[in-house]
């Protein structure tokens, strides 16, 4: 599936396809049981022409399970995601379990700073629209080898901050509001994963702007976030390219510039 939305904003990357599956695809990428892994490296490997599979044994951490869809993964975190998104565990890291743990993980003990309070983290967690997909795997490949049998969820662009403005402009041109991107607060899995699979299920679906998680963006380069569309609406989207201001003057002098 070639799109015309990534030729259009010059897109050095392929956009990404997010499926649900029950059958996993041969020669995919995919993280050891047991072993921690990051899903927002994954991305950049589909994006860059791998295909990746993730199941509920490999989903690589607690937050990157629940980002995926595979259920509330968090309600399993040493010393409670509360206290680790927020102000730490000390007291847990004190006991024989926790000593163990904070060697691999010393967040866990004076927190990652995210919010401010434990009591607000936990507000926060209840937000998260957790869903326990009805699939055993989660599938990323470029879009460009999605088969006409296949309908992915979420189609996720790698963006720099001009192909960004072109996509929020672009997801606005034929609607009769001006607020049809949204920028949440979440880990960066959270952004490409569990809210837009949310925002798919609306009957006017809005696009998410992510990877503002301070804790994956050493992975990536630092012009770069996530731009996550629902399919029904990245359908709409590349129908209205042409025509549009992608054909005009004014975006081909900033085209040049990418």
């Amino acid at each position: 599936m070639k799109s015309r939305i990534a030729e259009a904003i010059s897109l050095n990357t392929a956009p990404v396809a997010i499926l649900w599956a029950d059958e996993k695809p041969a020669q995919a990428l995919q993280f050891t049981e047991g072993r921690w892994g990051c899903v927002v490296s994954m991305l950049k490997a589909a994006a860059t022409g791998k295909t990746v599979v993730f199941d509920r044994k490999t989903f690589g951490c607690r937050g990157g399970g629940t980002g995926l869809g595979f259920g509330n993964q968090y309600v399993n975190f040493p010393g409670g995601i509360e206290y680790f998104l927020s102000t730490g565990n000390k007291q847990f890291c004190a006991t024989e379990i926790g000593k163990n743990i904070v060697r691999n993980m010393p967040a866990l003990e004076h927190g990652e700073g995210y919010v401010k309070t434990p009591e607000l983290a936990t507000q926060f967690a209840k937000t998260l629209p957790i869903i326990d997909i009805p699939h055993e795997y989660v599938i990323f490949k470029p879009l460009a080898e999605v088969s006409e049998s296949e309908v992915p969820k979420v189609v996720v662009f790698l963006v720099n901050p001009d192909q960004l403005s072109a996509l929020v402009v672009l997801a606005n041109y034929a609607r009769a509001t001006n607020v049809n991107v949204i920028a949440p607060f979440g880990a960066g899995c959270h952004t490409i994963g569990i809210i837009p699979y949310q925002e798919a299920e609306m009957p006017v679906p809005k696009a998410v702007i992510g990877l503002f998680d301070i804790s994956v963006r050493k992975l990536i380069n630092q012009d770069i976030l996530s731009f996550s569309v629902p399919y029904k609406m990245f359908l709409e989207m590349e129908s209205n390219v042409s025509g549009s201001f992608l054909d005009k003057e004014v975006w081909q002098k900033v085209r040049k510039r990418i």
